[in-house]
């Protein structure tokens, strides 16, 4: 899905199209589904639909179960690997992740701008934070419910914002997520004076999530955002601390991409 208002190109070619429609339809089922079921839910006519499950159950993108349902093969987590390797942040900053994790606690999250979405691009899971399955290196949904996402939308102006939020949309997480745009607003405005963008169970419930914009002194530099996770009761009741935790680790990362520059950006 394109975030950025980009047509079709007039060479798009149907059947990758098709084939690609496949894959996302059948990752997003949890148990599997029968070609009769992809045609449908893909719209596709059944033949087709035959045709192209063949070919990417023979490439290793899909795995045929003795049940005759569907499921993603093995070659989806190798582009995965791949897709870690692309966008992950450079040794140091990595480093400086995985060692605020330790000596907080708390998961720590690095993000940007990959191919115009707000997506995780390092994760060091801390013992102190729940785990959140779906917060990996490559997530790009949520970008309105967590912290992390409202700091990288804050760097957009409101056209910008107001597009990307019109493609992706703002569904409700939990009945905490902010779901109108005017209040988005206005959050992001306050957040933005404050330095600091904070959620309290709007991405899940009894979970809190801290963000900043990492500073890097260059405005050639693409924008990263740091940001940590943690029980809400915990941050309720450390919360100033969390903070000043926070900042301390965002100039060091900082300093970090100073002397290590992050590879150029992915299209925008």
């Amino acid at each position: 899905m394109r975030t950025d208002g980009s047509q079709a190109p007039s060479d798009l070619i149907q059947s990758v199209s098709r084939a690609l429609r496949i894959l996302e339809t059948v990752g997003r089922s949890q148990r599997g589904l029968t070609v009769k079921q992809i045609a449908r839910r893909c719209e596709l006519g059944l033949s087709t639909t035959y045709h192209l499950v063949r070919t990417l159950t023979y490439e290793g993108y899909l795995i045929r179960c003795n049940d005759g349902t569907y499921l993603p093969g093995l070659e989806v987590a190798d582009r995965f690997r791949e897709l870690s390797a692309a966008v992950r942040p450079p040794t140091d900053t990595a480093v400086g992740l995985r060692r605020a994790a330790g000596a907080t606690g708390f998961s720590h999250y690095l993000a940007r701008f990959v191919d115009g979405k707000v997506a995780i691009t390092g994760v060091a899971e801390g013992p102190r934070s729940p785990h959140l399955e779906d917060l990996i290196v490559g997530f790009d949904d949520a970008a309105h419910a967590t912290a992390i996402g409202k700091a990288l939308l804050a760097t957009l102006d409101v056209t910008h914002r107001r597009r990307y939020l019109s493609v992706v949309g703002m569904r409700p997480y939990t009945r905490s997520t902010v779901v109108d745009r005017q209040q988005l607003e206005h959050d992001l405005a306050g957040l933005r004076r404050r330095g600091t963008f904070v959620e309290r169970g709007q991405y899940r419930d009894n979970v809190a999530c801290a963000a900043t914009v990492i500073s890097t002194g260059s405005a050639e530099s693409p924008h990263m955002v740091l940001g940590c996770t943690m029980s809400l009761e915990e941050f309720q009741r450390n919360e100033p601390t969390v903070l000043n935790q926070l900042a301390t680790v965002s100039r060091s990362i900082a300093a970090a991409v100073a002397n290590n520059p992050t590879p150029p950006p992915l299209p925008l």
